[in-house]
């Protein structure tokens, strides 16, 4: 019997690829990353299953160009890049990782926060540079303890409500807004209280961002978000970069409408070293490395293996959109 056929759109592990050999033609982009997008529509015509990561836009106008294929497997919990309504209305399925990056990006939200309002970062560049000239002052180059101020988790899913329990243990009081409320034994669990999301918004020292990019989120953190924060407060991105205005943010920390921001997500990936963010003091950068630990990457192409096999076989994926 001829062997279906797998595309990947980069390269993954060599147990991983182990894996799909024995059961699958495979084939593996080892150009540019992303793929060019006329590469991808090309190939996407012939194969049966295809293994994506999330700076792949896989939308309606590519998903046409499939004739046989029946699943789309991302090696990411983010699946905002590809267009999964019309994906089901295809009858492809679409598989994505979550649950296995819980921690690891929860690990790495606290890691920014306590980086940025203790000015580590910043501190880096200094010595670095050769500025750092004689021994600080009682006032000079402080940053914030984190023990008795307000973490404001937007969003407690998995991710945030892991952060939540970190925050925990620094004696951190814990705000949080949802779109509905979680279970009165959650909140009770992790010892956080529901507020409005604008009171998230005023009362929070550090604001940390656990929601999807949708049309509700996008660019939701603009100017007028920004006016609304405490003068001392920090904002932290683990989740994605278009919720957030880059722009609005940019002019936010020139001015110090709040006191800094620490992003692991941008909206537009890589940045590069003349990027505005680049100049900007009050702002600890991460290259998108939520993800980025040994032990989790493994276990994301693991599962990105599984849903691949269980779909391109008509199974729902054991981590599935939708479909």
């Amino acid at each position: 019997m001829k062997k279906k056929r797998v595309f990947l759109t980069r390269t993954l592990h060599d147990f991983a690829l182990k894996e799909l050999k024995k059961k699958y033609q495979i084939e593996i982009h080892s150009g540019k990353i992303p793929i060019p997008r006329k590469k991808l529509y090309l190939k996407i015509e012939e194969i049966d299953g295809l293994i994506c990561f999330p700076y792949d836009v896989i939308d309606s106008e590519l998903i046409d160009r499939a004739k046989n294929l029946k699943v789309i497997s991302t090696y990411s919990v983010g699946f905002d890049h590809i267009d999964t309504e019309y994906a089901k209305k295809r009858k492809i399925r679409v598989g994505y990782t979550p649950e296995v990056l819980t921690d690891t990006t929860a690990d790495l939200a606290f890691s920014l926060m306590l980086d940025v309002t203790r000015r580590v970062s910043e501190g880096d560049r200094i010595v670095r540079k050769g500025d750092w000239r004689e021994i600080f002052g009682a006032y000079d180059y402080v940053g914030i303890d984190l023990q008795g101020k307000t973490l404001g988790i937007f969003g407690l899913g998995r991710i945030g409500s892991i952060l939540a329990r970190r925050a925990k243990s620094f004696d951190m009081k814990i705000i949080y807004h949802n779109r509905k409320h979680v279970p009165r034994t959650k909140e009770k669990t992790l010892g956080v209280k529901y507020v409005s999301f604008n009171k998230l918004i005023s009362q929070s020292d550090v604001i940390s961002i656990h929601v999807p990019h949708t049309k509700q989120t996008n660019q939701l953190f603009d100017k007028k978000i920004f006016q609304k924060m405490k003068k001392s407060a920090f904002l932290v991105n683990t989740a994605r970069g278009k919720i957030i205005n880059e722009n609005d943010l940019i002019e936010a920390l020139k001015k110090k409408i709040f006191a800094g921001a620490a992003l692991d997500v941008f909206e537009s990936e890589p940045i590069g070293k003349n990027h505005p963010f680049t100049k900007i003091q009050n702002i600890t950068l991460a290259p998108h490395i939520g993800s980025s630990t040994k032990e989790t990457r493994a276990k994301m192409a693991e599962i990105t293996v599984k849903n691949l096999h269980l779909g391109i076989n008509g199974k729902k994926p054991k981590f599935s959109v939708g479909y």
